[in-house]
């Protein structure tokens, strides 16, 4: 059975700040942004490429049984480009304030950049060279016959 992760929900404070923030600052489409049941409203946001989105949600973590995380406090989220210094430029010109990106080795995939979310939530942005020419799914499947 295939499964795949398609949704993260995102605890904010301010689900319009949020919205602004990723749609603007970081570049995310928003797929949804409605009340979806009486009393529930459901932002969603998908990075340019990706096949997995954030949620933002004043009820949705009622849907699990749990109580909400606190904003701010998922830290570790990542991104992946295939050119840092082209991702760099976009952000910033965009007005995030994100890191310089730090090359923890020459590796492929060893280059990270970084910057958190108005309530605290922090992302990084890690470069992987391979992946303009090779699909993420591709890529992984090709490693996976490898081991």
């Amino acid at each position: 059975m295939d499964m795949t992760l398609e949704v993260i929900p995102l605890p904010v404070s301010d689900l319009d700040r949020a919205r602004d923030f990723y749609r603007d600052k970081v570049g995310f489409h928003v797929d949804i942004d409605q009340e979806v049941m009486p009393g529930m409203r459901i932002v969603q946001l998908t990075p340019p490429g990706s096949g997995c989105s954030i949620a933002l949600g004043d009820s949705i973590w009622e849907l699990t049984g749990g109580g909400p995380p606190a904003p701010g406090s998922y830290q570790g989220l990542q991104l992946c480009v295939a050119d840092i210094k082209a991702a760099h430029a976009e952000l910033t010109g965009r007005g995030l304030d994100v890191s310089e990106p730090v090359q923890y080795s020459p590796d492929d995939g060893a280059t990270f950049m970084y910057f958190k979310d108005p309530d605290g939530n922090g992302w990084s942005v890690q470069e992987y060279r391979q992946r303009a020419t090779e699909p993420l799914h591709a890529l992984l499947g090709k490693l996976a016959a490898q081991r």
